[in-house]
């Protein structure tokens, strides 16, 4: 069973999300604002947990008092493609910042098409997308008031 990482604990805790473990389903539900989270155990190893969890606090930002951003309605919509890839980043930039170190997930295959299209029909894609998810995760780092020295954190 992977062990839990209790500075990302503290992390995640002190953003104050709805985070609820259940079912087999990582997603954030915009109409009750929740992040629905498979059990903890459930996950191979403590960064693939983390990485996810950070994945949807970023989706949770887009809430129009945190970040305002537009989420897509369908999967491989446009504006559902750059939140996806938004999500990502933020997801990647917000281990970075707990010194977690991740791998590629599975799920990032049925991803990659729709990224791609996006960043083929906008040149500036990619610098729109990494400024939201920087501005999505400087917004949790906020929110959770903590100062996190990566070199002290360890998976």
């Amino acid at each position: 069973m992977p062990k839990r990482i209790e500075r990302a604990d503290a992390f995640f805790q002190a953003i104050g999300a709805n985070v609820r473990h259940g079912g087999n389903r990582a997603f954030y539900a915009p109409d009750s604002d929740h992040i629905q989270m498979p059990p903890f155990a459930a996950f191979g190893e403590n960064v693939a947990y983390y990485s996810t969890l950070a994945h949807e606090h970023t989706h949770w930002t887009a809430k129009a008092d945190r970040s305002d951003r537009q989420l897509g309605k369908r999967f491989g919509d446009h504006a559902y493609s750059a939140e996806e890839l938004i999500a990502e980043l933020g997801a990647a930039f917000t281990c970075a910042h707990l010194g977690l170190s991740t791998e590629p997930r599975e799920d990032h295959a049925q991803y990659i098409n729709s990224w791609l299209k996006v960043l083929k029909a906008d040149s500036r894609a990619i610098f729109t997308a990494a400024s939201k998810a920087q501005h999505a995760t400087d917004w949790m780092i906020q929110r959770a008031g903590q100062n996190v020295c990566p070199a002290e954190v360890t998976a």
